[in-house]
């Protein structure tokens, strides 16, 4: 860009700030950066020192050999396929035009890459949304691997926790994956917890373990409502993924592999003993999971908050406003979307469609 057409720029802008517009607004319009247009104003008059790259790529493809992709992708033999498809039926006609990768891209770039043939799209639905007000009303669980010292050979942590509370409700360490286990794990935990017909919903992953006939038959009997993240989507089921990490990046964690079954499941017992009872969880106003779960935390934060007024009162100047907020997290939700209006379940949770 020319000093010219840099100076036309800053006249423009400087106009429009004048005239009542903002100078972000009026960056947009000309396609400018406020940071770009702050440099050129202390140097006005300069010239774009950018040279950009002196040579053509020498494996860039020729006008000719995208005028050929894009009849190819349009012709009648390949109209209803992607180039995921149309690359190795070339191959076998003893053809190479492109990479895949360039197919792609040369479609792309002349708006050709749309959906391919006479199917419907694939779509994979969000999972649908809870909204809970107290414990014992969703628990989300997954599998994670715990190492050995047998290379390749692992140790797998079943553990399930309260999305409300935070508080790990049941685990166990086994050998494999097994629906059997996991489904003997929740009917171990729901006599615990005392969990009634239709009173929890159960969220995880579509790992075999979580979906498997004996697991799904056992939460159909204890009248337990399932729920699945996507496929592939991680995000979908966070509150196990975030207590995995905060297991493993504990000091407590060991720096070398479990030797045994036996020290693995020891090693989770004095885990889980501490995060439900010593860990300040900083999701639920820095509470251990266990006084949550117990209903034990209000008096706490009401503890708290009458500390931070008696200092407010002794020394007022130090606070500019109002003190730490030591309110009690009143809800959590799990995948909640907040453009659709929900629908009531039970008394306490509520789900999305």
């Amino acid at each position: 860009m020319s000093s010219c057409d840099r100076a036309q720029i800053l006249d423009l802008v400087s106009q429009s700030v004048a005239d009542g517009s903002t100078q972000k607004q009026a960056c947009e319009i000309v396609g400018v950066s406020e940071r770009s247009l702050q440099r050129w104003a202390l140097t006005p008059g300069q010239e774009d020192l950018r040279r950009g790259p002196t040579t053509v790529p020498a494996n860039k493809l020729t006008d000719e050999e995208r005028s050929r992709i894009v009849a190819l992708a349009a012709s009648k033999e390949f109209c209803d396929m992607s180039p995921h498809q149309i690359v190795p039926r070339l191959a076998d006609k003893g053809e190479y035009i492109a990479s895949e990768s360039s197919i792609y891209r040369v479609l792309k770039a002349n708006e050709l890459l749309t959906h391919r043939g006479r199917a419907k799209p694939r779509t994979v639905l969000r999972p649908k949304g809870f909204e809970v007000f107290g414990p014992r009303q969703l628990f989300s669980w997954d599998i994670t691997y715990l190492p050995s010292l047998v290379q390749g050979q692992y140790f797998y942590l079943y553990l399930f926790m309260d999305i409300f509370s935070r508080k790990i409700v049941g685990w166990r360490v086994h050998e494999k994956e097994s629906s059997d286990y996991s489904a003997q794990l929740l009917t171990k935990i729901c006599l615990q917890e005392g969990i009634q017909k239709n009173e929890v919903a159960l969220h995880s992953d579509n790992g075999s373990p979580m979906k498997g006939s004996t697991m799904l038959v056992t939460m159909q009997r204890l009248g337990v409502m399932p729920s699945f993240s996507r496929p592939s989507v991680s995000d979908d089921n966070p509150f196990s993924e975030a207590l995995f990490k905060t297991m493993k990046y504990c000091p407590q964690y060991p720096s070398k592999p479990f030797a045994t079954l036996e020290d693995a499941t020891a090693w989770v017992a004095e885990f889980v003993h501490w995060y439900n009872t010593q860990c300040l969880h900083s999701a639920i106003s820095f509470t251990t999971p266990e006084s949550r779960h117990c209903g034990q935390d209000p008096p706490i934060l009401k503890q708290r908050d009458a500390v931070y007024q008696a200092a407010k009162q002794r020394n007022p100047k130090r606070w500019s406003g109002k003190t730490r907020n030591w309110k009690k997290v009143e809800r959590v939700q799990l995948n909640w979307l907040k453009e659709k209006e929900p629908s009531t379940t039970t008394a306490n949770c509520r789900l999305v469609g």
